[in-house]
C-alpha cells in the first residue's frame, strides 16, 4: 500500500501547492525524489511525531493541507493528545496517515502493532476514519481525504496487500461495500485482513456455506444502515478485524444491533482483550493469533455447523 500512497500523494502535491507532506525520517527513495521535485511542500520533522502533528495544525491554520505520515502506532498513541487538542478540537484540515495497521509491523513486536487505534480515535469528535483494504481502495481514500475539509485518519497496511478491486472501483464516504453475496451469514471486515477473510469465505463456499462479505472502509462516520440491512437478511453476523474486539468494528456493529433492537447473533473475531503474541512475517503473526485465513475458516465453520 505504501506505493499507492506515494503515488496518490504525488498527484496531490502536483495538483495543489497547498498540500504539504509531513515526514518522520521514513527514509525511502520515494521521499527523497518527491522532496527534490517539491522542495517547498515537504517537511521532515525527524523522530518528533508530537511536534509534527502540532505543526500540521498550524500549517492548516495558514490554509495548507498537511498529510502527516508515520508509523500508525506512533501516530495513534504517542501523538494522541496532539491529535485531540490541536487537530480535532480546533477542527483543523489535517490528514493523518498511519502506516502499518494491525499486525503489519510483525517483526518488531507488540510495541509497533496498531490494534487499538480504532477504539482510541473513533471517540474523537470531528475526526473521519478511513480503513482501506487494498492498494486501489487506498488511492480512493487518499483523494477522498483531500476533499474533506477537516481532520481525517487513514489506517493503511504495508504487507503487499492483495488487490481485490478492479481498476474502476468506486469509493463512497460513509458507505460499506458488499464484496460477496451469501445467505448463511454476514461477515463484516476492514483493512488488510479482508484478503484473509475472502480466502476463508471461498473455502467455506466450496463446502456449502454461502456467506456475505461486507467491507467497512469508512470506520467513522459508520454506515449503520448497512448493518441494519444485513441483520434483516441474515441471523448470524461475524466481525473480523486485525484489532482488539473491544472498541473495534465489532463494537460499532453491536451498538447498531442494540440501539435498533435487532434479533441477530454477533460473533466477534479479533484480539480478545489481549495484546498480540509472537514475531515473524505478517502471515506468521496472524496465524499465531488465530487471525489467518485457516483460523477464520475454522471459527466460522464451527459456528455455522
Amino acid at each position: 500500500m505504501q506505493k499507492s500512497y506515494i503515488n496518490s500523494l504525488y498527484q496531490l502535491l502536483k495538483k495543489d501547492k497547498n498540500v504539504i507532506s509531513c515526514l518522520s525520517d521514513s527514509g525511502t527513495d520515494y521521499d527523497e525524489m518527491i522532496a527534490r521535485e517539491f522542495p517547498n511542500q515537504v517537511i521532515n520533522f525527524g523522530i518528533g511525531e508530537n511536534n509534527k502533528v502540532a505543526a500540521a495544525a498550524g500549517l492548516a491554520s495558514c490554509g495548507k493541507i498537511p498529510f502527516v505520515y508515520t508509523t500508525s502506532a506512533f501516530l495513534a498513541y504517542r501523538s494522541y493528545e496532539f491529535i485531540r487538542n490541536d487537530v480535532c478540537i480546533q477542527n483543523k484540515n489535517v490528514k493523518l496517515i498511519g502506516m502499518g495497521s494491525g499486525l503489519a509491523w510483525s517483526t518488531l513486536g507488540v510495541t509497533h502493532h496498531t490494534t487499538e487505534d480504532i477504539a482510541a480515535l473513533k471517540a474523537l469528535p470531528n475526526l473521519t476514519i478511513l480503513s482501506p483494504c487494498s492498494p486501489k481502495e487506498l488511492e480512493k481514500c487518499i483523494h477522498a481525504a483531500y476533499e474533506i475539509n477537516g481532520p481525517v485518519y487513514v489506517r493503511m497496511g504495508m504487507s503487499n496487500e492483495m488487490e481485490i478491486y478492479p481498476d474502476d472501483c468506486t469509493f463512497k464516504l460513509g458507505k460499506n461495500n458488499v464484496l460477496l453475496e451469501g445467505n448463511r451469514g454476514t461477515i463484516f471486515t476492514t483493512g488488510s485482513i479482508t484478503s484473509e477473510v475472502l480466502s476463508a469465505t471461498k473455502r467455506l463456499s466450496d463446502e456449502g456455506f454461502s456467506l456475505e462479505v461486507v467491507n467497512i472502509s469508512t470506520i467513522k462516520p459508520f454506515d449503520q444502515q448497512s448493518v441494519i440491512e444485513e441483520c434483516k437478511k441474515n441471523s448470524v453476523i461475524f466481525s473480523v478485524e486485525e484489532h482488539n474486539v473491544i472498541g473495534g468494528i465489532g463494537s460499532s456493529i453491536a451498538d447498531v444491533i442494540a440501539e435498533n433492537k435487532l434479533d441477530v447473533e454477533l460473533i466477534k473475531i479479533g484480539l480478545a482483550d489481549t495484546f498480540a503474541v509472537g514475531y515473524g512475517t505478517h502471515s506468521q503473526v496472524l496465524e499465531m493469533n488465530r487471525l489467518d485465513k485457516n483460523n477464520i475458516y475454522e471459527i466460522i465453520k464451527n459456528k455455522l455447523s
